[in-house]
């Protein structure tokens, strides 16, 4: 079984800045991964050329399984508001996503809200910027596989440190309350020793992935809670590709018995 955590930045090129289909459906079917979780997804944006990029990772991986959780209406970094049950799914969209080659018994969304406050931000093309932080959502899904059922989720948590902590425990609890083994995948935005310290919960892998031209730090995570987490199986093989879109790498874990 392969599970992987990829931050699209919405299929975005740092080569060029541009969005094209064929160079994000080679990098995910790269992965062959068997769940996937996705983050800084978009869906019916101008800025990525109006592309469902849930249904175009689902099918680079040829999964029959996928679901797009939106966070916010309109464009991150431009106009937004928080998503809402009304929204007009034409209107632009920007979320996280899971995708799973096996068939899902159910899904949950969990509700993350933003931190309160806005908070400083390095901006490579604006410096020090005060941003307010966009709402977060966690999707779950629990899983038929030939192991037996496994619940795997996703998110991308706040920038906003102490927040992304607390966002962090939320998840967790509202996890607890679906069946074992259960993995988180994301983009968790800090590294792994808070991650372990502030959930209990045992990360699959310690590989950096950000930036992704030379790694120093690992933002992307994938942790499995120790309840359970013996029927998984054992690591054998960690992969964090080089791949042409995005300013993360995917993190790849490979588990077997």
């Amino acid at each position: 079984m392969r599970l992987a955590t990829f931050n699209l930045l919405h299929g975005r090129s740092l080569s060029d800045g541009t969005v094209h289909a064929d160079r994000i459906r080679t990098a995910i079917a790269d992965l062959d991964a068997d769940v996937l979780g996705l983050q800084e997804v978009d869906r019916a944006q101008p800025r990525s050329g109006l592309l469902d990029l849930t249904a175009l990772a689902a099918d680079a991986l040829g999964a029959g399984h996928h679901r797009f959780a939106a966070a916010v209406v309109g464009t991150p970094g431009h106009v937004w508001e928080p998503w809402h049950a009304s929204a007009d799914i034409t209107h632009p969209q920007y979320g996280i996503a899971l995708v799973s080659r096996y068939p899902v018994q159910r899904w949950q969304i969990t509700t993350l809200p933003a931190a309160p406050v806005r908070s400083p931000v390095y901006v490579p093309d604006g410096g020090l910027l005060l941003l307010r932080d966009e709402p977060r959502v966690m999707l779950a899904a629990v899983l038929d596989t030939p192991r037996g059922p496994l619940t795997v989720a996703t998110t991308h948590l706040s920038f906003v440190p102490g927040w992304n902590v607390r966002q962090l425990r939320a998840a967790v609890r509202a996890l607890r309350a679906l069946p074992a083994p259960r993995v988180l995948l994301g983009d968790l935005n800090m590294p792994a020793g808070p991650v372990r310290a502030f959930t209990g919960w045992r990360p699959l892998a310690r590989a950096a992935t950000f930036p992704s031209p030379l790694p120093r730090t690992q933002l992307d995570h994938v942790v499995a809670d120790p309840r359970g987490a013996a029927t998984l199986g054992r690591v054998v093989q960690v992969r964090t590709p080089h791949v042409p879109v995005s300013d993360h790498r995917p993190l790849v874990v490979h588990l077997d018995r």
